[in-house]
């Protein structure tokens, strides 16, 4: 795929990449992830302040500097080489995604914060059975005079630890597994009634089972339409699929290009085993598997703001990039040998975050049945 960045994307590019590699090398990241709170508020700070990316896909309306899923895709990118811990998707992402399409009323304001690095968004949709089925919502909202009253559990969700809002998912008519009836909701996580069990994931971030007990929301946090939410949901988690395939791509390079620098160092028989013609053909073939992850990836972020592409080019670029994670990152280990795994070296810090990529808003499987259902005008 013939794709050139305008000169904008490139300086953004140079610039997080420049930062990243003054302020985010790999011993740093593991000393972070490794302890208390897991992240660090004043590289999120020099995110807003000194690079102004968490204005990256925002109008310059709204202060931002007015790009959209292409500039998210090139700092996701940057992410990805650098396993970035804290949560621009989470916030930029999802919840500006949120705001923007939703038609909030207090859209600008929230987004202003997210911009000045004071707003920090979690998405709390799954639950303990829904798998990837964002219909899948036992979360419930009952109407209350003019608010709600929401109860449930959501599991897992990413980046919750640091959050100062929540956007939830949840059921106010219909039955468990209902299209229709679910509704999206903003809810400052200070709210009496939110409670968290935080933990550390396998990859190096924080995430949260969040439970709601007859938590009182105003009727100024839903957000979108009432009992008709999932459209909405489903468009943001599409951009935010696009926006984790870039990060993919990042991790992707770095496993390939960790394994050939190491093929060349290590040697045996008195030679490197990168002159081994069947470790060559080995990775040769994870380079095509990078490069064909890129283009899908670069295919579905150019896509994600149509419509009536949006969805099936997302679940394509989530299918080639699950397969690439999988081929990529297992032989990036077994080339390295059991000390691919060990807690020193990056590479295997980098296979945990592809082997996490891989299932993130649904597996290989999950979006080939999707993408066939949306190419026979089928509702996935």
């Amino acid at each position: 795929m013939d794709f050139s960045f305008t000169e904008e994307q490139s300086m953004l590019r140079d610039t997080v990449a420049a930062y990243l590699g003054d302020h985010y090398d790999f011993d740093k990241r593991r000393a972070v992830a490794g302890k208390e709170p897991g992240w660090r508020p004043e590289v999120w700070k020099a995110f807003a302040e000194e690079l102004g990316i968490l204005g990256a896909p925002f109008s310059e309306e709204l202060g931002g500097l007015g790009g959209g899923p292409i500039e998210n895709m090139v700092v996701m990118e940057e992410f990805g080489k650098a396993l970035v811990i804290e949560p621009y998707l989470g916030t930029v992402v999802i919840g500006g995604g949120f705001l923007k399409h939703s038609g909030y009323a207090g859209a600008a304001d929230l987004i202003g914060g997210i911009i000045e690095g004071k707003v920090i968004f979690a998405f709390a949709s799954a639950e303990p059975m829904s798998r990837y089925n964002l219909a899948v919502v036992a979360t419930t909202a009952k109407k209350d005079g003019e608010g709600w009253v929401l109860n449930g559990h959501k599991a897992v969700v990413i980046g919750a630890p640091f959050a100062t809002h929540l956007i939830v998912t949840a059921r106010t008519a219909g039955g468990d597994r209902d299209a229709q009836g679910i509704s999206v909701f903003l809810v400052d996580k200070a709210a009496k009634g939110v409670t968290t069990r935080d933990y550390p994931t396998v990859d190096g971030n924080r995430a949260s089972e969040v439970y709601f007990e007859n938590v009182s929301l105003g009727a100024d946090a839903l957000i979108g339409p009432a009992d008709n939410g999932l459209p909405l949901v489903e468009k943001v988690v599409d951009e935010a699929i696009a926006a984790t395939c870039a990060e993919a791509c990042g991790v992707l390079r770095k496993l390939h290009e960790g394994t050939v620098e190491y093929t060349k160092q290590r040697k045996q028989f008195g030679v490197p085993i990168s002159s081994f013609q069947v470790l060559q053909h080995r990775m040769v073939d994870m380079f095509i598997n990078v490069e064909q992850a890129v283009s899908m990836t670069y295919m579905a972020n150019i896509k994600v703001g149509d419509d009536a592409e949006r969805a099936k080019a997302a679940s394509a670029a989530k299918v080639q990039i699950g397969k690439a994670c999988k081929f990529v990152g297992q032989n990036a280990i077994q080339l390295h040998g059991g000390m691919g795994m060990t807690d020193e070296m990056a590479i295997g810090h980098y296979f945990k975050r592809a082997t996490m990529i891989e299932s993130a808003f649904g597996s290989v499987d999950h979006h080939l049945s999707r993408y066939e259902f949306l190419s026979l005008g089928k509702v996935a």
